[in-house]
């Protein structure tokens, strides 16, 4: 199985990297031959999409290579970092430039959804529009997790989350989404 994992930022020290990571990497524990690629939206940077720079572009090649990055994939794993409630600026645009090329973006791949912050409310209401709206993307979402308080639940010197019931239930999601 081949999972593609990513934080829906750009920020070099993106706590939604290191937990879409860190959950990559449990499904390797969980299920043998699994081979993780963690991908960086640095990597597919574009202009801010308008029909005009359509007009203008065409279909970046990073909005291609994104799409066939995630089509190469056997399942998804993203972790949302919310943005004044909403999607970062960066995982929007590359989404809607790539949703130009295909609007089925997530080509029927199962899929784990994952949000954090510093704050109480782990990220949820990104948590919750994505996941609402995966299915009119061909998105499978086997399972959902929204991880509160990051730096009080995840250790950074070890890379792992500490709180008990909290990795009880992201080793259960990532089981949903080996299944």
């Amino acid at each position: 199985m081949k999972i593609i994992a990513f934080g829906a930022s750009t920020s070099r020290k993106s706590i939604n990297k290191q937990l879409a990571t860190y959950a990559a990497n449990l499904a390797t524990e969980v299920q043998e031959n699994t081979v993780v690629e963690i991908l960086d939206l640095n990597d597919f940077e574009l202009p801010l999409f308008s029909q005009d720079k359509e007009v203008e572009l065409g279909q970046p090649e990073a909005a291609k290579a994104f799409f066939n990055k995630l089509g190469e994939s056997d399942a998804i794993i993203i972790s949302f970092a919310e943005h004044n409630g909403s999607y970062s600026a960066a995982y929007k645009n590359l989404f809607d430039w790539t949703s130009r090329i295909n609007q089925k973006v997530f080509q029927n791949k199962s899929m784990l959804f994952l949000a954090t912050s510093p704050g109480p409310g782990g990220a949820s209401n990104v948590l919750a529009a994505a996941s609402s709206s995966a299915f009119y993307f061909a998105g499978d979402v086997k399972a959902t997790l929204s991880i509160p308080s990051f730096f009080d639940n995840f250790d950074m010197e070890n890379t792992k989350l500490i709180n008990e019931e909290l990795q009880q239930k992201l080793t259960d999601a990532v089981k949903s989404l080996m299944a």
